[in-house]
């Protein structure tokens, strides 16, 4: 027999099912609550609040464990790439051959974009931020394929758009990049990798040689895996929330573009890098600043430690930890914010104060370093996320569409104006 919860309210019980999902999580449904009892739910930030029933991402932050599709993120951390992980996320298996050289395929020979989408940024201004750039480029492939507007739940046309967003995104990112700095916009090779072609795109210019170094490659490959889905977070219930009305998958991954762009969503790496450039410029010592952040009349944070999600560690963090060192010495270069970041993390480990509050090292304290280290200019930080989330994206926004469920999404509220006002005419106000 099924468990339920009671709910007594005016003198009335009325009981709701619990729902339990496959790694013990439980949930109470409340799908009838305000058809029976007249109630709704107050849920500030939806903390306490399920959207979905999902089978892509499980993450328990209390135990540090983050899962797409089952598989630990350590295990395709190790063994797989972006866009074998991408498929995974998107589809709900880990491909075989044929469906991967399928897959990489097309997402290979649809980098490029339509000659007329380079036009539309010289209507930006000339130093626009990349993240608004790319949403609104992201957003117009809408204009240049039309179909996907009237053939959102077409299967075939689902699949063309998943592999043109996928492969375009690192070019129209590029693009964003090389027009603020005045550089013309490169094609992609299809005979480079996924990631060797962006990082060729963004570094390469017709007036030299350019050999993509097969460790930055690499290292973009990991980070991008790292950030590929993250369950319920803000961009991806935008995604969610814009493709419930039926919206095509381009106008909802540009509406997560833009949520991503949040500085307390996406642009945590970014912030990262601007307090160790604090701390650097006030000459490097970091007991002052971890002293300022322990007080609570400083409004100072220490940037990079604890997640809203994770309360113990985040397991992303580990695996780019050693990644961030190894890029670091391999470009030969002494990175003093990297000496910075080691003595705060090594403070915070041993602290008290961050260890009662379990503010441990999150993703965003290494990710930010490793961009920096690749050439990768601050303001792109978040674009790197954006193309990191994309199959994440498009996997909900699938999933969605196909849920047995499915409803277009419609919050309630608690209504706290003004009761009843009769209208006033102007002369009498």
């Amino acid at each position: 027999m099924s468990q339920t919860v009671q709910i007594i309210y005016d003198g009335k019980t009325f009981e709701f099912p619990l729902v339990e999902g496959t790694c013990g999580e439980k949930a109470l449904d409340i799908s009838n609550l305000r058809s029976e009892t007249g109630l709704i739910t107050f849920d500030p930030g939806f903390m306490s609040t399920g959207s979905c029933k999902s089978e892509i991402t499980f993450l328990n932050g209390e135990k540090g464990i983050l899962l797409y599709r089952g598989i630990p993120i350590e295990q395709l951390a190790e063994h797989s790439n972006f866009l074998e992980t991408a498929y995974l996320l998107i589809y709900g298996h880990l491909p075989k051959k044929e469906e991967l050289d399928y897959f990489n395929h097309h997402v290979t020979h649809h980098s490029m974009v339509h000659e007329s989408i380079k036009n539309l940024y010289d209507g930006f201004p000339k130093n626009p931020h990349p993240m608004a750039v790319c949403s609104a480029i992201v957003g117009s492939l809408a204009t240049f394929y039309q179909e996907s507007q009237t053939q959102v739940r077409d299967e075939r046309q689902l699949e063309i758009s998943i592999h043109r967003l996928i492969a375009k995104l690192p070019t129209i990112a590029a693009y964003s990049y090389k027009k603020s700095i005045g550089q013309p916009l490169p094609y992609p090779k299809n005979s480079l990798s996924y990631t060797e072609n962006f990082l060729y795109m963004m570094f390469s210019n017709p007036c030299e040689e350019y050999e993509v170094d097969p460790l930055a490659a690499k290292a973009l490959d990991i980070l991008l895996m790292l950030h590929a889905d993250h369950e319920q977070n803000c961009s991806t219930s935008t995604v969610r929330l814009v493709g419930s009305s039926l919206c095509n998958l381009y106008a909802s991954v540009s509406a997560g573009i833009y949520a991503l762009w949040g500085p307390l969503h996406g642009g945590a790496n970014q912030a990262v890098i601007e307090m160790l450039q604090t701390i650097q410029a006030d000459g490097g010592g970091v007991d002052k600043f971890v002293n300022r952040a322990k007080d609570p009349d400083d409004s100072f944070r220490l940037m990079g430690f604890g997640h809203r999600v994770y309360k113990n560690f985040d397991p992303r963090s580990r695996i780019i930890k050693d990644l961030a060192h190894r890029i670091v010495e391999r470009s030969g270069v002494h990175e003093p914010l990297l000496d910075i970041a080691l003595q705060l993390e090594e403070i915070a480990l041993k602290d008290e104060f961050f260890i009662e509050r379990k503010l441990y090292p999150n993703v965003d304290f290494y990710s930010g370093l490793i961009y920096k280290a690749l050439g990768i200019p601050v303001n792109m930080f978040t674009v790197m996320f954006a193309m990191g989330r994309l199959p994440g994206w498009i996997a909900q926004w699938k999933e969605l569409q196909e849920d047995a469920d499915f409803k277009i999404g419609r919050p309630r509220q608690v209504y706290m104006g003004n009761p009843h006002t009769d209208y006033l005419p102007l002369d009498k106000r």
